[in-house]
């Protein structure tokens, strides 16, 4: 009765999020319009998300090459632009939710939450970070929330943004040339509880086209080169 019950909390917070985000891409497309960084474009996008009969895992990615002019690029390649970019992607989220959705932060967590603090979605382990000269990582693991399935929780799922140069395009004469910034965003080893406690056909139409919806907009915001500041300062100097 209780995990009756609890699925279809599940469910129907699901669906108001469905419903607000519609609403708000609507409007987000509207006053968004344009705004991109001078030189900076999207070449190009992908979606994919499938899962696992056998396991019920389910992996989501979304891709995205930024097109911008080498310089400016050199100029945000570091850690501390790396996690102001983990930043833009929850501050995207509850911006495009009109704050319904948002992150609240903690020494050792990152949770997602509805309305109000009780009602946690999905909660994180602290970031994880990797930097080098070409490739950047930024990788949350998933450890429990009303949205993970029992068998889910801190079972090695995770939410990873992941951004790659070109090793050719790196060079003296960079300065005088167009970058490409590849992007990527995944969930992977996820285990979603309307898929288990409802239906796959449920999770398909909530939770996972608001995870698609979300990113692909999110993954088109970056032409804008509008990073957030960070919420934890762990590369500030």
């Amino acid at each position: 009765m209780l995990t009756s019950l609890l699925s279809m909390t599940v469910g129907l917070l699901a669906a108001v999020a469905v419903a607000a985000v519609t609403v708000v891409a609507l409007v987000w497309r509207a006053l968004r319009r344009g705004g991109r960084a001078p030189g900076a474009v999207i070449a190009e996008s992908r979606s994919l998300t499938s899962l696992d009969d056998a396991t019920g895992a389910v992996r989501s990615v979304q891709t995205a090459v930024v097109t911008l002019p080498a310089d400016a690029l050199a100029a945000i390649w570091s850690a501390e632009y790396l996690e102001r970019l983990a930043r833009t992607y929850w501050r995207f989220l509850s911006r495009v939710t009109l704050g319904l959705i948002h992150v609240r932060y903690s020494e050792h967590e990152r949770s997602i939450v509805l309305l109000f603090g009780a009602l946690k979605l999905l909660t994180f382990q602290a970031p994880e970070y990797e930097m080098d000269r070409v490739h950047g990582l930024v990788r949350w693991r998933i450890a429990r929330g009303l949205l993970v399935a029992r068998r889910g929780r801190d079972g090695g799922g995770y939410l990873q943004i992941e951004v790659r140069r070109d090793r050719s395009e790196i060079g003296e004469s960079e300065d005088d040339t167009q970058a490409h910034l590849h992007v990527t965003v995944e969930v992977a080893n996820f285990y979603p509880s309307i898929a288990s406690g409802l239906s796959r056909r449920v999770y398909d139409a909530t939770q996972s086209r608001i995870h698609v919806i979300v990113t692909n907009r999110f993954l088109h915001s970056l032409a804008r080169l509008d990073l957030a500041e960070s919420r934890v300062g762990r590369y500030q100097r």
